[in-house]
C-alpha cells in the first residue's frame, strides 16, 4: 500500500472511529435474514426523547464504558437510572406488546391508595371470583372465607394471583370502573403506550404497554411506601380454609421474582428489591426489577426475550443490571423517565439534546423532573434507601416532595424456604405470572 493511501486509511478511521463510539446502535430486532421473530415498528411513540422512538438498540457509550451484553434476546428491553430518571440504554423502548402479569404494577399503582386500611376484612363472594382466566396464576382464595386487604395484596404480587385480583376488582367497584381508572393513571403517569383490558395482565385483544411505560409505572409505583414494601417481601404466610370449631391454618406463599427469592437455578440479584415479573402465552415472559448498589438505583425491564436459555427473562435482566452499574456515568443518557403530567417542573435541555417529541399519541408535551438527592444504604434486598426517584407534585401545595424507598427485612424473610406442601401450587404454562 502507497504511503498515500496510508495517510488516507488513517485519516478516514480517525475521523469515524468517534462516530462508530459515540452513535447510537440501531439494530434490527433479527439477528440475521433468516429471523422470523416479529420486527418492530418503524416509528414508535417519542416520549421521553426522539432517540426511544427508534426501532433498534439505543446507547451512546462515553470512555470506558462497557459494551452492551451480547446475551440479549428481549424484543425490548431498558435500562434506567431510578433516581433521575435517566435512560442508560434501550432496545425498542416503546414497543407496544403484551405486558402479562407486569400490568399487576399499574393495578397496584392504582388502586392501593383505595385501600389505605390493610386490616380491612372482606368476605368473597363467588361474584368477586367470576371470570378468571383459564389456567390463571392463583394465591388460593376461596369464596366463602374472609381475607383482609393485606392478604390480598400479598396475593397479588407473591403470587400474581389473578383470584386477589379479582376480588380487590370487585371491591373497588368492578371490571369496568377499574379499567377505566387504570387507563386513566397510565395517561396520568404519560405511560401512552399503555392500554387496559383485563385489570390482571391476562391476555386479552388489545391489550399492551412497553418496556418504557412498565419502567415508568414501577417507578410512580415504588414512591408508595406499601408497594415497595409488598414488592419486596420475598415470603409471607396466607390464610388457609377456615373450618368450623378449629383454628384458621395458614401456609406459606413465595414471591414468583426469582431475582429476589433464588430459585430453580437462579440465583438471587444482589440488592434486589422487586418488582414484578409475568409470563402468558401471547406476551412470553416479561420482567421489571429494581435493583441498589453502592447507592445507585436501576430500574430495568425485559419483555418477551427468544432465547432458548432456562430463565432468560431473569438471566438478561441481570445483565443488563450489571452493565448498568458498570456503565453509570459513563454514558450519555439516551432518554428520561418524564413525571406524572400533574408535576410542573421546568423544562431542561433534554438528555439528548432533542426536543422531546410527543408523537401521535402524546396529549401533549411531556415535561421533565428534575434529579433528586441520593441516599445510600447497602446489603442484598435489606433497605433500598434512596431519596425522590419520581418527584410527585401536591398540585394543592404547589410544591414537589422527596421520597424515599425503605425495604428492610426482604433478606430476613428470604432465610427460609417453604416446604412443597406450605407453598401454593404455581398455575400451569399460560399461567399469567409462572416464568418458565
Amino acid at each position: 500500500m502507497s504511503a498515500s493511501k496510508k495517510t488516507a486509511w488513517a485519516v478516514a478511521a480517525a475521523v469515524l472511529l468517534p462516530l462508530v463510539t459515540a452513535a447510537p446502535a440501531a439494530h434490527a430486532d433479527g439477528k440475521d435474514g433468516k429471523d422470523k421473530q416479529p420486527k418492530p415498528p418503524a416509528v414508535m411513540s417519542q416520549v421521553g426523547g426522539s432517540l426511544l422512538g427508534k426501532p433498534g438498540t439505543q446507547v451512546l457509550l462515553g470512555p470506558g464504558a462497557p459494551v452492551l451484553p451480547k446475551e440479549l434476546s428481549g424484543r425490548s428491553w431498558i435500562v434506567a437510572d431510578a433516581e433521575s430518571g435517566q435512560i442508560l440504554a434501550a432496545h425498542n423502548a416503546h414497543w407496544r406488546l403484551a405486558p402479562a402479569s407486569t400490568l399487576k404494577m399499574l393495578f397496584a399503582d392504582t388502586l392501593l391508595p383505595k385501600f389505605p386500611n390493610k386490616t380491612q376484612n372482606h368476605l368473597v363472594t363467588t361474584a368477586d371470583l367470576a371470570g378468571i382466566g383459564d389456567g390463571s396464576s392463583l394465591v388460593g382464595i376461596k369464596e366463602k372465607q374472609t381475607y383482609s386487604v393485606r392478604d390480598l395484596w400479598l396475593g397479588v404480587f407473591l403470587r400474581s394471583g389473578n383470584d386477589a385480583v379479582h376480588v380487590l376488582t370487585s371491591m373497588n367497584g368492578g371490571l369496568q370502573r377499574t379499567v377505566q381508572e387504570m387507563n386513566d393513571q397510565a395517561t396520568e403517569l404519560q405511560a401512552l403506550d399503555t392500554h387496559v383490558v383485563t385489570p390482571d395482565g391476562y391476555d386479552a385483544p388489545r391489550q399492551v404497554s412497553s418496556a418504557y411505560d412498565l419502567t415508568l409505572i414501577a417507578r410512580h409505583g415504588m414512591q408508595n411506601p406499601d408497594f415497595r414494601a409488598y414488592a419486596a417481601t420475598a415470603r409471607a404466610t396466607f390464610p388457609g380454609e377456615a373450618k368450623p370449631g378449629k383454628k384458621r391454618e395458614t401456609f406459606e406463599i413465595q414471591n414468583t421474582n426469582r431475582l429476589l427469592t433464588g430459585d430453580s437455578g437462579v440465583a438471587p440479584y444482589q440488592g434486589i428489591a422487586g418488582v414484578k415479573n409475568g409470563n402468558t402465552t401471547h406476551a412470553g415472559a416479561t420482567f421489571t426489577g429494581v435493583a441498589e448498589r453502592n447507592g445507585r438505583v436501576l430500574l430495568v425491564t425485559v419483555m418477551n426475550p427468544s432465547s432458548e436459555e432456562q430463565h432468560a427473562v431473569y438471566r438478561e435482566a441481570a445483565r443488563l443490571l450489571d452493565w448498568g452499574f458498570a456503565a453509570s456515568g459513563k454514558v450519555t443518557p439516551v432518554g428520561e423517565l418524564v413525571p406524572p403530567l400533574s408535576a410542573r417542573t421546568a423544562s431542561p435541555t433534554p438528555v439528548d439534546g432533542t426536543a422531546p417529541a410527543g408523537g401521535k399519541d402524546t396529549p401533549r408535551k411531556p415535561v421533565h423532573a428534575a434529579a433528586p438527592a441520593v441516599g445510600k444504604t447497602g446489603g442484598m434486598g435489606i433497605a433500598l434507601a434512596v431519596a425522590g426517584g419520581v418527584l410527585v407534585l401536591l398540585a394543592a401545595a404547589g410544591f414537589l416532595v422527596n421520597r424515599r424507598w425503605p425495604l428492610a427485612g426482604a433478606a430476613a424473610r428470604r432465610r427460609r424456604s417453604p416446604s412443597p406442601e406450605e407453598t401454593s401450587a404455581p398455575g400451569p404454562k399460560d399461567s399469567a405470572d409462572v416464568t418458565p
